[in-house]
This record gives structure tokens, sequence and C-alpha cells, in this order.
């Protein structure tokens, strides 16, 4: 192999201890002195990164240029046996860097870096560092705020098309991540018996190009008979929906109809101290994969935490026909015994228009013709329900304008009455309403994507449902971890020959010279 160019020696810290010796001199002038307290932390941080940089720069230079301990040859399979020092610069969240590091070639091939291995770094100037701040603030707020919040706590600002960028590459283990990850279940003991799983749809704002086909052909084609602003029915055909979903487990909660229907709020009828409250709570969302992929996936992170099916299966859904379909298959191909039940806040909004075809707008019989009827149908006479319902409408002889929603509400129950067997639930202590993915949807997709004036490209949309996915169900830091030993067997072990990336000589770099 050939000789190794090499640094002279001299103290890599130097710098870092002159900084930090002015930075004493500083805070002990008479300036300092008059300097209020927030002034003095501003002062001090923009010193202090200074210094870090210049620590962060003394480290590389101690590490030396990472000179080869073996034979160092490609997945290729070309042996590069001529080293060259070739310095590169490095974007940290302390500002810039310069890496000097050897780097070894052979003729028609490209030069490995051992040492950029061993530091992991990224094949572009922005540290991991950098690409995680990036990612955490793009997923919080718009591009333009992670571009200022960027430049606000660090020492290296990073434009919006370059920050775009890092939240792609931030995210694209995410797929990889779930597929292999151990079950909450495994790594945290006992979980609650019921295991649910929940979807919604949510609409995003698309450019043309990134619209599904249909949706795209039927924007080409529209007309408004207004310029300005839509008419009634109209639509703008500028959205792509975007399937969400959440898994969990819970612990039984047994409740009567009773309960529930007091006050009319499901959801907050049962006592807060005593209701159970969702354990490993995983949600998503995607925009790039179809109904079926998502639900799948649904399924498959559902029986990584049930492998031995000992846990009662629960799907709670809004009655979107599509979804309930794709549920029923994939259980059917696995052999899951799911029990599908409908959102009783959805049955109660049913019941609130039927009510205005019989009772006045803040009646005081209102109330109590939807409390009578929610009651009835928790206790699992929703078919019951729905015939008394058109029978009072008949009865009383409504026109076919006013008895219209009180004829949808009984259309709703009888079509969805294999899920309204609300009696049951409640016994069994299953979940009766989906909050969990309401919430999900307002959260993952609304607070974000539906940003004013915002039109989303597919890749940025589906980077940025994916970061925020991983920070919702909290687990952003163990995919991190993950996402940067990927990159290091992207970047690097993928570059040599069987994978393995040749190691360097510790303590040698401080005593070499420059050949030139």
């Amino acid at each position: 192999m050939a000789a190794v160019p090499a640094l002279a020696q001299e103290d890599p810290f130097a710098a870092a201890q002159a900084q930090f010796a002015a930075v004493v001199a500083s805070l002990r002038s008479q300036e300092a002195r008059a300097l209020t307290h927030s002034d003095l932390e501003r002062e001090i941080e923009a010193q202090g990164h200074e210094l870090l940089r210049l620590l962060y720069q003394g480290h590389l230079d101690a590490r030396g240029p990472g000179a080869a301990a073996g034979p160092v040859c490609g997945a290729d399979g070309v042996a590069r046996g001529q080293a060259r020092l070739q310095p590169r610069t490095l974007a940290t969240v302390f500002g810039p860097v310069t890496v000097r590091r050897l780097g070894y070639g052979a003729a028609g091939a490209a030069s490995l870096h051992p040492q950029d291995a061993a530091l992991n770094l990224p094949p572009e100037r922005y540290s991991h560092e950098l690409r995680r701040q990036a990612a955490v603030e793009a997923a919080k707020g718009s591009f333009d705020e992670a571009v200022q919040s960027v430049a606000r706590h660090t020492a290296t600002p990073v434009p919006k098309r370059q920050v775009e960028a890092l939240v792609a590459r931030a995210a694209q283990d995410f797929d990889t991540f779930y597929a292999g990850r151990e079950a909450p279940a495994a790594a945290g003991g006992p979980t609650g018996a019921v295991l649910v799983l929940t979807v919604d749809g949510k609409g995003v704002v698309m450019r043309p190009a990134d619209l599904r086909e249909p949706t795209r052909t039927a924007a080409a084609q529209r007309t408004h008979k207004l310029a300005t602003r839509l008419s009634k029915g109209e639509k703008r055909h500028a959205k792509r929906m975007a399937t969400v979903a959440a898994v969990y487990t819970i612990a039984p909660c047994v409740r009567t109809p009773e309960e529930v229907a007091r006050r009319l709020a499901p959801v907050r009828a049962v006592d807060a101290a005593r209701r159970p409250r969702p354990e490993h709570k995983r949600v998503w969302a995607s925009l790039a994969h179809p109904p079926e992929a998502v639900l799948a996936e649904a399924f498959r992170e559902a029986e990584a935490r049930d492998p031995g099916r000992t846990k009662t299966w629960v799907a709670v859904v809004d009655g979107n026909k599509p979804q309930l379909a794709l549920l029923q298959k994939l259980a059917r191909q696995r052999e899951i015994a799911l029990t599908i039940v409908l959102d009783i806040i959805h049955v109660v909004e049913y019941l609130w228009r039927a009510a205005l075809a019989f009772h006045a707008e803040g009646s005081p019989d209102l109330e109590a013709w939807v409390t009578a009827r929610l009651l009835q149908i928790l206790r699992g006479r929703a078919s019951h329900v729905a015939a008394g319902i058109r029978r009072s409408a008949t009865l009383r002889r409504l026109p076919a304008r006013v008895r219209k929603p009180a004829d949808r509400c009984a259309d709703y129950l009888l079509n969805y009455a294999p899920y309204l067997h609300y009696d049951q639930y409640l016994a069994a202590g299953l979940p009766i309403a989906t909050g969990v993915i309401e919430g999900a949807c307002r959260h993952l997709v609304t607070d974000r994507m539906d940003l004013t004036g915002a039109r989303w490209r597919l890749a940025g949309a589906e980077a940025v449902l994916r970061l925020r996915a991983l920070r919702s169900s909290h687990d952003f830091d163990a995919y991190w971890r993950f996402h940067e030993a990927q990159e290091h067997q992207r970047n690097h072990a993928s570059r040599y020959a069987n994978g393995t990336v040749v190691p360097v000589r510790e303590g040698r770099g401080a005593h070499l010279r420059v050949i030139k």
C-alpha cells in the first residue's frame, strides 16, 4: 500500500483554549457588567457556538486523517492503494468544520474514505444533527418556520430547499423501522386485553401533478359557475386523500347504556378517573400508499402485538364502506375474529338531524327525543328505532322535504345494523367511539398540512406525515438511532467488499506531515 500522507503534530485544541480564554476575558470586562441578563445570555450563546465549533474541529484534527488499518477494497472488487488527503466541509449545529481525511483510490474507481465511515458522515455537507433538527422543526410547523428555527438555534442557517431535502432524507427509513421493530408488548410488560385498530381518511391539497389520476382528470374537466368562489355542490378537485390509521391496546371498561347516554356525551359519560387510557398507541398517515396497504400495515402491527391471538380484536370505524370491505377482507385472510364497531358519535349526529323533523330547534323535546332513541340503540335495538322513526314520520304525515333527515337516519341504522350491537360491546368493555383516530386526523394531517395557501408535492407531504407520526407515537428517538445506522450501511458499509468497512488506525494522525 502506498505511503500515507500525514499532518504535522500540534495541539489540536489550542484554538478552542484561546477562544475559551477570550470568552472569560469578555465576561470579566466592564462592558459585560453593563449588559442585562438577556443581552448576556445572547452574547454567551454566540461566543459559545464558536467555542463548541472549535472544540469539534479540535477533536476532528486529533483523530487524524483516518489512515486505513488494512487494505481498502471496494464492493466493486477493486483494491484501492493510492492514498490522498481529501479535506471536506461538514456543516454542524455549531458552524462549519473541516474533516481532513484520506481518500483511497485506484484508476477508474471512486475513492473510499475510512474516516468518513468511522464518523458516519452524510454524503451532503449538512450533519445528521442538523438534519434531525430540520426534521423536528418541519414536523412541527411550516418549512419557512423550520428555516427560521434552525437559524435561530444553531450556527448554521439552512436554506428552505435544503431543509425540504433534509426532511425527505430524514423520513426515508420509516417503513423499514416499523417492519423490524420489536412489538411494544414484548418490550414493556403486560398490556390491555383489547387490541384496537381504527382508520379514517383526510384530504390534503396537492399540486395537480401529485393528485391521483381520477382527481386530476376531474380537476382538468371542472367548470364553475362563478369565477371567484365555488357554488353549492362544486368541488375544487385539488385534494388527495391520506389514509390515517392507529393501533393501540386498552383495558376493557364495562359500561351500561344509561351511563353512555347520559348528557348525550358518550366519550365523557364514564368517570375519567376509572376510564382506561390507550396504551402504546401508534398513529400514522400515508398519502403515497393506497388504503389497503395502510390497513395491511395496521394488521401487521396488531399481529406483532398479539401473536398468540389472546386479545379481543376491535376495529372502530366511521362507516366508510370501502374501509369496511377492506377490514373484513384482511381479517378473513388472516383468520382473525375481528369485531367491527360503528362510531357512536356518527349515530348521535344522525339522530340529532332526524330530531329536527319532529321538533323545533332549541325545543326541550328535541333533546328528550334524541336521548330516548340513543338509549334504545345502546341497548341493541337499532332496527326497532329505525322502524319507529319511519312510522312516526308517516303518522305525522310529514312532507317529503321535512321527513328526509328522518328517513336518512333510519336508512343509516338499518344499513349499518351489523355494527350497532352496542349492548354487547358495552358489556364486553369495548370502545365505541373514534376519538383516537379523529384526533390523529386533526393532529397528523389538518394541523400541519392544511396551512393557508399550502399545496403539497407528494414526496414532501409523505415525509412530513411520517415525521409527525413518529413524534406522535413517541418513536422518534428510537427511529433516529435506526436511521443513522441505516445511513452508515447505505453510505459506507455497502461500498466496501463484503459490506465491511476497513477500520482506521488509532493514535497515528497527529505525528504525520502532509505530502504535497
